[in-house]
């Protein structure tokens, strides 16, 4: 039977008048880096405050755990 690990990410948005700004390269950059390490994203929402503004990216990965 497959066992999985699990990894939660968050990228915290710049906070701007009227929402916030993603930095996007750094996010891709990220996003590679766990992707190399064999992380396979299986969820990402947003978190909102204020008038839909976005506070944070969330991102759940899992891999399969290495038997010892």
């Amino acid at each position: 039977m497959t066992k999985w690990k699990y990894k939660v990410v968050e990228f915290d948005t710049k906070k701007s008048f009227g929402g916030g700004k993603i930095d996007r390269q750094y996010i891709e950059d990220q996003l590679n880096e766990l992707g190399r390490q064999g992380w396979e994203i299986i969820s990402n929402f947003t978190t909102n405050e204020g008038y839909g503004n976005t506070k944070k990216i969330v991102y759940t990965f899992k891999r399969e755990e290495k038997e010892m």
